[in-house]
């Protein structure tokens, strides 16, 4: 049966199993899935099975749901497939299948697709390589300083050359 398992601390060991009827997930007792964390909105979004897949449905909430880290826009519903991760607010979600991983699909992106959002499998998202972009900017920076410092060691260099003629 498929299922969200929260992989976020402090809601370890929780999952929630996903039948094909609207199942609410927030932060209020309310919910069929409470959810006790203050990123989560008090009714956050919907989720339901359909077919190996699982649908999520953001419901407007203050710091929005995510799937891969693309945020699902209010309203919209999106396919999620097994492996990817559903982030909402903080609290990050994995859905799992019950299938070993290498059974499972891989993941990527595809936005837009029939007026919806859609995610299609392509790339396992459990092994994935994030995207830094700190570590560009920080090798960036850290060329334009080696740069800089050679240029002033050369002017010091010939500066020092010509005074002693």
């Amino acid at each position: 049966m498929p299922k969200l398992v929260v992989l976020t601390v402090g809601f370890n060991e929780r999952s929630l199993d996903v039948k094909p009827e609207k199942t609410t997930i927030g932060r209020l007792e309310d919910n069929q899935f409470c959810l006790s964390e203050p990123s989560v909105s008090s009714h956050h979004c919907e989720v339901w099975a359909k077919g190996d897949e699982i649908v999520v449905k953001d419901l407007g909430s203050t710091n929005g749901s995510f799937v891969n880290e693309k945020q699902l826009e209010a309203g919209k519903e999106v396919t999620v497939r097994p492996g990817q991760t559903l982030r909402l607010g903080q609290v990050e979600l994995r859905y799992e299948t019950g299938k070993k991983q290498t059974e499972q699909a891989r993941a990527t992106v595809k936005l837009g697709e029939g007026g919806g959002q859609t995610i299609v499998m392509s790339k396992n998202s459990a092994f994935a390589k994030k995207s830094n972009n700190i570590n560009k900017i920080f090798l960036a920076v850290g060329g334009l300083l080696v740069v800089v410092i050679v240029v002033l060691l050369i002017k010091a260099l010939t500066s020092v050359s010509g005074s002693g003629q």
